[in-house]
């Protein structure tokens, strides 16, 4: 309970505290000067957020990327688990941890690792479509929010592949037996027999996803140090760190704590209202 205070608690109110305070100059003269001091602005920062242009387009990218990111990571990863349950596959220990290792890398390092795999000068991946006749440019701003996706898919298939992998083996296999008797193939096993049971497994995986996704940040902000086109706001965690770091006006704690408030909010709708879709078309 200590430690949970510490680590999780105790930093949230420190963020919703500073979110009603906005840095301001006192004293000093018109050739500058003074002191900054927090001042009280109580739900200024909230408004600076709810009404800024820029922080609802980064919403919006975020949005369309978790759309068509996640459902495409958490079948995957179902693929995955699926095929490592099966009979098919031996030495499930090896590609377990092989699917996995991608998630030990930290997010920063596997951003860099994919920007040189991005880099047409010295990409493996543009140089084998260029063989095939195909030119492709990973920084596009059409296409941006897909190599951003990979990224993102890349690192945590195999996180979320743990999760469907333990389900499965909780499941008993009398089940499958019985199954067999009636005469169900694998493919029918598996579809009737082992998505359905899933499903919790399946809602823990996509919230985590939502909540992750909302979050997006290392991806964009290692793109921006060579695609310069890129916005300090291009996401909503990029406009809070920028902020924290004096790079947009206003600038501070304050308007940075009041961005990653409003998102932790977004993130906590959007998780609660699949939750009770879900729950109400699965009933």
């Amino acid at each position: 309970m200590l430690g949970y205070t510490l680590i999780f608690l105790l930093p949230i109110c420190v963020a919703i505290y500073y979110s009603f305070f906005q840095q301001m100059t006192s004293g000093g003269s018109a050739f500058g000067g003074g002191e900054l001091k927090n001042v009280f602005v109580g739900f200024g920062n909230y408004a600076y957020v709810l009404t800024s242009a820029g922080f609802w387009h980064g919403v919006l990218r975020v949005g369309i990327y978790t759309l068509f990111q996640v459902p495409i990571m958490i079948g995957a990863a179902l693929f995955l688990a699926l095929l490592l349950d099966s009979f098919l596959v031996r030495h499930v220990a090896i590609y377990r941890l092989g699917y996995f290792l991608p998630y030990a890398i930290p997010g920063v390092v596997a951003a860099m690792i994919w920007m040189y795999l991005y880099t047409p000068e010295v990409s493996p991946i543009v140089r084998a479509f260029s063989y095939l006749g195909v030119n492709v440019d990973f920084f596009s701003k059409n296409i941006i929010l897909a190599s951003m996706a990979n990224m993102t898919t890349w690192t945590f298939t195999g996180y979320n592949m743990l999760i469907f992998l333990a389900a499965l083996q909780a499941i008993p296999r009398e089940l499958y037996e019985a199954g067999r008797i009636d005469g169900a193939s694998g493919f029918q096993i598996a579809v009737k027999i082992k998505v359905p049971m899933v499903r919790g497994a399946a809602l823990l995986t996509v919230l985590l996803s939502i909540v992750g996704t909302i979050q997006l940040f290392n991806e964009p902000t290692v793109m921006a140090t060579s695609q310069t086109w890129i916005p300090k706001d291009f996401t909503p965690m990029m406009m809070a760190y920028n902020t924290m770091m004096g790079t947009m006006t206003p600038s501070g704690d304050g308007p940075a704590s009041a961005t990653a408030v409003v998102m932790a909010l977004i993130a906590g709708v959007l998780a609660v209202t699949y939750a009770l879709v879900e729950r109400r078309i699965n009933k």
